[in-house]
């Protein structure tokens, strides 16, 4: 993508089954958790840019010892920063016992990070300052193991406000009105309330210190959760550890946000992508499975897991845009479905350069494109293979031709390069476009000047900005006769408000396209008309119903807005002519049929807030308010 978005986090859980000793041994280390957890957490980097955390729980140390370490930081390299940390303690407690090394049950009662259960969080903030304090693990501290809460999450709630004011009812002081702090003092209010239900059964039987421990075992996790998420709104992949070493992990009932585990005698281990748990665990991608929507993967006390039904499913709808741009290619499923969507592209491609191929050259906008770049080439190939067959079979009676034809390769090249590393999300907007300015270059001297066209195909266009602001000029500089955009995705025509800062309507080149139609077909009334009903649907009790920002866009075709784009991102003092391609809905969902969460294109959200984040947004707009929507 050349226009960087604020995106979901990543989440990386670590359950050792066995004694700690067991690892020290078979391992040769106390610190093949901390190694892992890295792993997990490095291969999902792509997740986090603003912060990270680690928290860590012991399983029944003795009283007076520490059983809880977290560490969070902010710092340009968060997981450097952190696991130098606690590479540093366990440095430092051992200097001077260096014999204690392989002792657990000493490494437990005197270092920090040496307990069974682990929790990663890479964080990329959607909103808030980037401050230490607003990195996850988040911790609920009593001084009753049971009653200690641990949570991290990769989440957007589109009903704060209704769960906030639930809360307050219940006679709660939240600090805050945020949807992380939100969650947390819910979930930990009903894991009171659990921890009060089995005191009171069983409190004429045990006496103290017995009675603690027999809460411990008799916890229902299952039902707290849905006491807790019976009333969420939004997309959630959230995990939490208590105290006393039981772990969840809860998955939204559509799905919206991924999570997955893998379990074997030794470990069970849960995080946002396969591949990060391929990578630091080797195993094969069908071992790893996927935690069903709606559920919660729940580990006791002892180890013991199993999936539990929380709340009822609803029709999976997993984000799709997850799939195009989030992940890590490297997943064999995601790998496939990129570049299947770059070659469901190309007969709209070839219509577009009039099935010039002699005189086209192909391209990608690094570095998220090159899978469905690769789609792209594989499908020109399979056109040309028949185009060939054609040709053989009319019969082609001249040597020279039938060399030309069979000789024939589509023209490929790598026309841009991205220099800059760094995102180009950055706040200030009057840096932005100096930034996306020198993000990327160009090579010169392949494109035949005033003869030749190019196609470049990019992941997705939401804003255009890179592309107004860099990419068409620098590629103008080659001289080419046309430039051909290609976004693998859709047009991203609606907020996203499960996990994704995307909530600012001016903010996508498609709504700023229907925008101009609108005025020049005289048919602003429809925004007049559209703003009237989404501010009557926000003043009632029950604004979820309708997406009323949908007919905005019913007037026009997919084309028409697609050409108005092509004008909005064509720099005044371009030369060469510019048109814009976008994947079709209907070739996205052939490309990704297990991921069918198409709201940022369709506006069919998966949830009834989404139909209310919308109508906010489309509200603010209108007014002129740069805030978000939910």
């Amino acid at each position: 993508m050349s226009d960087a978005i604020k995106h979901e986090c990543g989440i990386a859980l670590i359950r050792l089954r066995k004694p700690y000793q067991y690892y020290i041994d078979k391992y040769e280390t106390p610190l093949y958790a901390v190694h892992k957890l890295s792993v997990m957490m490095e291969k999902q980097v792509n997740r986090g840019q603003d912060g990270a955390g680690v928290a860590n729980i012991k399983i029944d140390v003795p009283p007076g010892k520490r059983y809880i370490s977290r560490y969070r930081s902010v710092e340009p390299q968060p997981l450097t920063d952190i696991f130098s940390k606690i590479h540093k303690k366990f440095r430092k407690g051992l200097k001077n016992n260096r014999d204690r090394a392989n002792d657990a049950q000493w490494l437990q009662e005197n270092l920090a990070f040496t307990g069974e259960v682990w929790l990663g969080h890479l964080r990329y903030g959607t909103h808030g300052t980037n401050e230490v304090e607003n990195c996850h693990p988040m911790l609920r501290q009593s001084n009753w193991r049971s009653r200690n809460l641990v949570m991290a999450g990769n989440f957007n709630m589109t009903n704060v406000d209704e769960l906030f004011g639930k809360l307050v009812s219940l006679g709660q002081h939240p600090k805050e009105k945020a949807d992380t702090v939100t969650v947390m003092e819910k979930i930990g209010h009903f894991l009171d309330e659990e921890n009060q239900r089995v005191f009171e059964r069983f409190k004429g039987i045990y006496e103290n210190p017995v009675l603690s421990d027999v809460i411990e075992e008799n916890l229902d996790l299952q039902r707290m959760l849905y006491r807790s998420c019976r009333d969420f709104d939004g997309g959630y992949a959230m995990c939490g550890l208590t105290g006393y070493g039981a772990s969840f992990v809860i998955r939204d009932p559509a799905g919206i946000r991924p999570a997955f585990y893998y379990a074997d005698d030794e470990v069970v281990v849960v995080a946002s992508e396969k591949q990060a748990i391929k990578a630091a665990f080797n195993v094969d991608y069908g071992q790893i499975k996927e935690i069903t929507p709606g559920s919660a993967l729940i580990i006791d006390k002892h180890g013991e897991f199993n999936e539990f039904p929380i709340l009822p499913q609803l029709e999976k709808r997993s984000c799709s845009f997850e799939r195009i741009y989030f992940s890590r290619g490297t997943d064999p499923d995601i790998y496939y479905e990129r570049k299947q969507l770059g070659k469901l592209l190309i007969p709209q491609i070839l219509k577009e350069i009039n099935y010039d191929l002699e005189n086209t050259i192909f391209s990608y906008i690094p570095n998220t494109a090159e899978t469905s770049f690769l789609g792209m080439i594989e499908g020109l190939e399979e056109y040309l293979a028949k185009k060939r067959k054609q040709a053989i079979m009319d019969g082609i009676l001249f040597e020279a031709d039938l060399e030309r034809v069979l000789s024939f390769r589509p023209r490929i090249e790598k026309l841009v390069t991205k220099d800059v590393k760094s995102r180009t999300f950055i706040t200030a907007d009057a840096l932005r476009d100096d930034m996306v300015s020198s993000v990327y270059d160009t090579t010169f001297e392949v494109v035949r000047k005033n003869v030749d066209t190019v196609v470049i195909i990019d992941d997705s266009i939401v804003r255009g900005t890179t592309l107004e602001k860099s990419i068409l000029t620098m590629l103008d500089r080659l001289s080419p006769k046309k430039i051909v955009v290609v976004s693998s995705a859709p047009q991203i025509r609606f907020p996203d408000c499960y996990g994704i800062d995307m909530s600012r309507m001016k903010d996508f080149v498609a709504f700023r396209a229907v925008l101009k139609l609108l005025e020049e077909r005289n048919l602003e009334y429809l925004l007049e008309d559209v703003y009237t009903q989404s501010v009557t649907s926000l003043a009632t009790k029950n604004p979820y119903h309708t997406n009323y920002v949908k007919a905005l866009y019913d007037p026009f075709t997919d084309e028409e807005i697609s050409n108005k784009i092509a004008e909005i991102i064509r720099p005044k003092d371009l030369n060469a002519e510019v048109s814009v391609i976008f994947q079709t809905v209907e070739n996205l969902h052939k490309a990704c049929p297990n991921h069918l969460g198409d709201w940022y294109f369709t506006g069919n959200y998966p949830t009834l807030g989404g139909n209310k984040v919308v109508n906010k947004a489309f509200a603010n707009s209108h007014e002129g308010k740069l805030e978000r929507a939910y």
